[in-house]
């Protein structure tokens, strides 16, 4: 590890030059380079002596650069510290990191691949004094912490048309620009108060004042912490809030003024108030003489020194300023804060500011019925609730070479189908390079006579006159399965089911027996099944009404059908991830609905395999499923970009079929 960073900024604006002035006072960083679009004359005043170059990708190719700083406008932060990961320089990415905690997530995936050092630039976190307030916190200055009060705001006057903070169009607004502060510090707090690094909150309620030009002007939230201390904070440009940091609890109060740059730029002295029951107001004075934005800076060479890719504690983490980005996002949605660019049709590229293009990495396989081949991986989004943070995925299965999507009528209400649909478009795809599964007629409406109705809306939300694959979602075993039959058959010779379909978490005995009715009636017989699937036998229904298809008797029998199972929880929805990767929130589902003697041992045999080839766990159970003499497609939901990369890279493991049974049976 050499013993200085050497440093380029891309976007030379106001932060930029903040943190050029503190690199200059660091021990461990100079600035070397700076990249603009646009170089202007005064540049060279603002960053006297330093290389200006022209355009941020000549900065990334510059091999003198260790280190970027990012200082672009909110809406380029993701492209660019992609890139520079890519390019492998270590990236300090200006607040907020990205607009979206699953772009934040994506972008430290991208990170960890590349073996970069990537962090976000909360400069408060990496001063002496918040590490001052943490110890007083945790040594009791207030007793039992109840209440946190926190504001970052002030007034930019009237209105500026184009201004990057009024410019919706740039993610402006109080929340992104300085409402992370508060929210990262309450978090911090709270944490301290429980013994921990930090703390997210279980429940989020805010709201904002939503200007002219569709920027939130001044905003305030509720936090609630599991050890019961409530958080209020605020955040505004057009608003001059007081901006003390309040730390309330049973035995006293502290309060600091401009918390926010510590004891200034350059260092200083400031005062922390403790107001005590007892003793009455105590003032306490802090000094220091580091310069601010020096201390970020020494703290990513102090990082990659000790082998990190991220800061340690009381430094923003990567899992941490992902979940102060998801505080966020729900800040944002309970103020009915969207920009522009996050509606269906505005943005066209993907993450990294580039046009999608379908990959060719996944297999693709040919599946009776269809016209067009499918990789062998159908993309499920159930949780997906908006267009840009379900496209941060759905772009990268895309260009990963899947085109198999999962869809069904009732996931989010019909939002992702809308999703689906406005990413269609944005994206510019096809239609005719993708298959679509669409479900309908969930319980309670489980009714031939709603198939018609609700396949028409699905497909009214997607924009789009077809379905590829089509899905009874749920059973009803009180009506015949003639009754289901003829209605799906309509379906499918008017034309909007243009492939197969099938049932959904049925019984074997109802889908044979509508087979049998659709072939004895010149019916459209059903020739798929969406039930569960997988290595480890369901024991109890994840969900009521849900039906596996692992047992001995539906083997035989979709092997002598060749009926292909699109399986939902292939991968046992947690059952083969070793305990310290489990969710705790996941537990009690696994051992409810997975844990038997034998799927037990056919886990150990899944660990056992998995050390042997070099996988996971996961990758192995996943594998399993092409070993099997009936096809298989797993429809795979996953929440991050990992989860994803994860699941596809599992489709070029290659297991015998001896090794399949030997999972099955040892």
């Amino acid at each position: 590890m050499k013993d200085h960073l050497n440093w380029g900024i891309i976007g030379p604006g106001t932060i930029a030059r903040a943190f050029a002035g503190g690199l200059a006072h660091s021990k461990t960083g100079r600035l070397v380079a700076i990249a603009s679009r646009n170089p202007r004359p005064e540049l060279a005043a603002h960053f006297p002596g330093i290389r200006c170059l022209t355009g941020y990708e000549a900065l990334l190719a510059d091999p003198e650069i260790d280190a970027v700083y990012i200082a672009t406008p909110h809406t380029e932060h993701a492209e660019w510290a992609i890139k520079a990961a890519r390019a492998g320089k270590h990236a300090l990415v200006e607040k907020p990191i990205t607009l979206s905690a699953m772009e934040a997530d994506a972008l430290y995936h991208e990170a960890a691949k590349a073996g970069v050092f990537m962090g976000e630039a909360y400069m408060y976190r990496l001063h002496p004094l918040t590490q001052k307030l943490i110890d007083m916190v945790k040594e009791g200055a207030v007793g039992e912490v109840r209440m946190i009060r926190s504001s970052f705001g002030f007034d930019m006057g009237e209105v500026v048309p184009g201004h990057r903070l009024f410019s919706a169009d740039l993610a402006g607004g109080g929340i992104l620009d300085v409402g992370g502060y508060p929210v990262s510090m309450a978090r911090l707090i709270a944490g301290a108060a429980a013994g921990r690094d930090y703390l997210d909150p279980v429940r989020i309620s805010g709201s904002a004042r939503i200007g002219e030009t569709g920027a939130d002007e001044w905003a305030a939230a509720i936090l609630t912490f599991e050890n019961g201390i409530v958080a209020e904070v605020a955040c505004s440009i057009r608003v001059q809030q007081d901006n003390v940091l309040w730390i309330m609890g049973s035995k006293g109060r502290i309060a600091v003024k401009d918390f926010w740059f510590a004891t200034g730029r350059e260092g200083g002295t400031m005062t922390i108030e403790l107001y005590d029951g007892k003793a009455g107001r105590t003032e306490i004075p802090f000094s220091d003489d580091g310069w601010l934005y020096a201390y970020e800076a020494d703290a990513v060479h102090a990082a990659l020194a000790a082998g990190r890719t991220g800061f340690a504690a009381p430094g923003m983490s990567q899992a941490e300023s992902v979940a102060n980005m998801r505080v966020l996002d729900h800040w944002r949605d309970a103020a009915g804060l969207v920009y522009p660019f996050e509606k269906a049709a505005p943005k066209s590229v993907n993450i990294r500011g580039e046009k999608v293009v379908a990959g060719n990495g996944l297999e693709k396989r040919t599946i009776p019925g269809l016209s067009k081949p499918v990789s062998g991986v159908a993309l499920g989004f159930e949780y997906f609730e908006t267009l840009p943070s379900a496209s941060v995925l759905l772009d990268a299965f895309y260009e990963a070479g899947g085109n198999l999507f999962d869809t069904a009528y009732i996931y989010g209400g019909g939002l992702t189908e809308a999703i689906f649909g406005g990413w269609l478009k944005s994206r510019g795809i096809d239609r005719e390079s993708v298959a679509v599964i669409g479900k309908g007629v969930h319980s309670p409406l489980c009714y031939p006579d709603v198939i018609a109705s609700q396949l028409e809306q699905s497909l009214e939300r997607m924009g789009t006159d077809y379905v590829d694959v089509y899905f009874m979602h749920r059973d009803n075993p009180d009506i015949p399965v003639d009754e289901f039959v003829d209605a799906m058959d309509e379906q499918a010779k008017a034309g909007r089911i243009r492939g197969i379909f099938g049932g959904s978490n049925w019984t074997k005995e109802r889908l044979s027996a509508a087979v049998d009715y659709a072939r004895r009636n010149g019916r459209t017989a059903p020739s798929a099944v969406s039930n569960n699937f997988a290595l480890a036998e369901m024991v109890d229904p994840v969900w009521a009404g849900c039906v596996t298809s692992s047992t001995p008797d539906w083997r035989a029998w979709l092997e002598t059908e060749q009926m292909p199972v699109f399986s939902w929880s292939s991968q046992g929805r947690g059952f083969f991830v070793p305990d310290d990767e489990l969710d705790p929130a996941n537990a009690a589902e696994v051992r409810r609905c997975w844990h038997s003697p034998k799927n037990l041992a056919r886990r150990e045999r899944a660990f056992a395999l998995a050390r042997e080839l070099g996988c996971h766990p996961v990758q192995v159970a996943f594998a399993y499923l092409k070993t099997l003499p009936f096809p298989v497609v797993p429809l795979i939901g996953p929440r991050r970009v990992s989860e994803l990369e994860s699941s596809l890279a599992a489709t070029e493991i290659r297991l015998t079929p001896e090794q399949g049974r030997w999972l099955e049976e040892g």
